[in-house]
């Protein structure tokens, strides 16, 4: 019995020091990350249009670089900023959130203002997201 106690503490052990480092783990840094894919707003949203599965083989979980127009600026209760980028598409289009870990150069986006972020892709709701954004 002594001898699979001893086994059961060394596995917690290990178990409880796996876990300590994943959860201090570092995030990516979004502003330093190599991009995965460039490309438009407009052509993302069309491609996740035509085949969600396959444009969730290409872009999802990964760092996108994307250009477009902004249709809309907003923040929310926690100040998070999130971006809404013109499609081809007269309501939906590519929802960009501001990383809060990065200390951005500004966050005073203009309607009508053309830009570019990179960001992490989650995928499509109704609109295509991105998430940790930052300025390219």
């Amino acid at each position: 019995m002594k001898k699979y106690f001893k086994y059961l503490i060394f596995l917690f052990a290990i178990g409880l020091v796996s876990g300590f480092f994943i959860y201090n783990k570092p995030h990516q840094n979004i502003e330093k990350a190599k991009v995965d894919q460039s490309l438009t707003a407009s052509k993302l949203f069309t491609e996740f249009e035509v085949d969600e599965n396959a444009a969730n083989q290409i872009y999802l979980d990964k760092i996108v670089e994307i250009t477009g127009v902004v249709r809309e600026v907003s923040a929310d209760e926690n100040g998070m900023t999130s971006l809404t980028l013109n499609t081809d598409n007269e309501m939906f289009g590519v929802i960009c959130q501001l990383d809060n870990l990065t200390k951005h150069k500004r966050t005073d986006f203009k309607k009508g203002e053309e830009i570019t972020l990179k960001g992490i892709c989650t995928g499509v709701l109704m609109d295509v997201v991105l998430v940790r954004c930052v300025e390219s």
